[in-house]
């Protein structure tokens, strides 16, 4: 699991502006198995001036055949897979409610903290949680603080293991409209996504993940 599919889990779970979650390990639980599958996917999109001038009726609404589109593509998958996240998370802004008042950091931390607590010993989720592509779903159990953590099944031979550069999570750096796949954020700031990678590895069945500035583009 990457830290940006355990981020999403989390934020699954519970989310508000006010708040950035933050990965700090990944327990694999289960041996590292593949598995390969073939899917059906698209191979065009509209283009960006299309559907800009589509928005703004320039143009009429438009569509994709995909009886004409289809394209089958092979994917390798990680199967049977199991993950304890830890994490923690920061607030960025301390006004629990937009436009309302600023709290204090710690009533803000814990007020934050017993909604996510309460949330998650529940089964609540603002959407169905999954492993980074919504073909996926992942089901999560808060573990308590006093109790103890599920034994890991990895063999031997994967306790410590290289695994290569993985993605990190996604940068949002600001950008201008000649820029190449920029785009507009609900904010109305254009910005452009770049990929943050780090060099993974398991030590002792644990992924450690690094602060997000040092990850390499």
């Amino acid at each position: 699991m990457t830290p940006s599919a355990a981020r999403g889990v989390l934020e699954a779970i519970y989310w508000k502006p006010q708040i950035r979650w933050i990965i700090d390990r990944i327990h694999v639980l289960k041996p590292i198995r593949f598995t390969n599958i073939r899917r059906n996917e698209v191979g065009a999109k509209a283009s960006a001036p299309t559907t800009a001038a589509m928005k703004g009726e320039a143009v009429p609404a438009i569509g994709l055949l995909i009886e004409d589109q289809r394209q089958q593509r092979a994917a390798t998958l990680l199967r049977d897979v199991s993950y304890v996240i830890e994490a923690h998370f920061e607030v960025v802004d301390r006004r629990f409610d937009r436009g309302g008042p600023e709290l204090p950091a710690k009533d803000c931390e814990g007020k934050h903290l017993d909604m996510f607590n309460r949330r998650a010993r529940t089964g609540q989720c603002f959407h169905q949680p999954c492993f980074g592509n919504r073909e996926f779903p992942a089901r999560f159990t808060l573990i308590e603080e006093n109790d103890p953590l599920p034994e890991s099944e990895l063999p031997p031979e994967q306790l410590n293991k290289e695994l290569g550069w993985m993605l990190h999570d996604i940068a949002y750096l600001p950008a201008d409209k000649k820029a190449k796949d920029s785009f507009l954020t609900g904010q109305g700031k254009r910005v452009r996504a770049e990929p943050r990678f780090f060099n993974a590895k398991l030590e002792n069945g644990i992924i450690h993940v690094p602060p997000f500035h040092t990850a390499n583009a």
